[in-house]
């Protein structure tokens, strides 16, 4: 079961980091080629975008930090739920009232369902 968790934290973390290091180093690049986005450069904008990167990445480093120290274990589970389930919501939301978006974003959509879900999964059998 253990190695269970630490593969669940390890791609959660993985992916929250990935995400926000690309996204907080070149966010216009970063959204067109894993969204297929086009930004403006706005500088309101990007600095929003950038806000939510550096979250992203923190709690990606925070999660990666509960592989090594049990004490944050339950936290980095916690941590990595809230975010992936977060954005899940958000977006199942945002399919309702918008629409249906992208491919990429729809992919992104299943990934943080399962990875929430995975974290949820944890947390039970902690």
């Amino acid at each position: 079961m253990e190695i269970i968790k630490i593969t669940i934290l390890s791609l959660s973390a993985l992916m929250l980091v990935f995400v926000g290091a690309m996204r907080l180093s070149n966010p216009i690049k970063a959204y067109l080629k894993n969204s297929g986005i086009k930004l403006e450069n706005d500088a309101s904008l990007l600095n929003e975008i950038r806000g939510v990167s550096a979250v992203m990445l923190s709690a990606g480093i925070i999660i990666a930090l509960g592989i090594f120290i049990e004490k944050l274990t339950f936290t980095s589970h916690f941590i990595a739920l809230l975010i992936f389930a977060g954005f899940a919501i958000g977006r199942l939301i945002s399919l309702k009232v918008d629409g249906k978006p992208s491919k990429q974003i729809t992919q992104g959509i299943v990934f943080e369902l399962v990875l929430g879900a995975a974290n949820i999964f944890c947390l039970i059998t902690i």
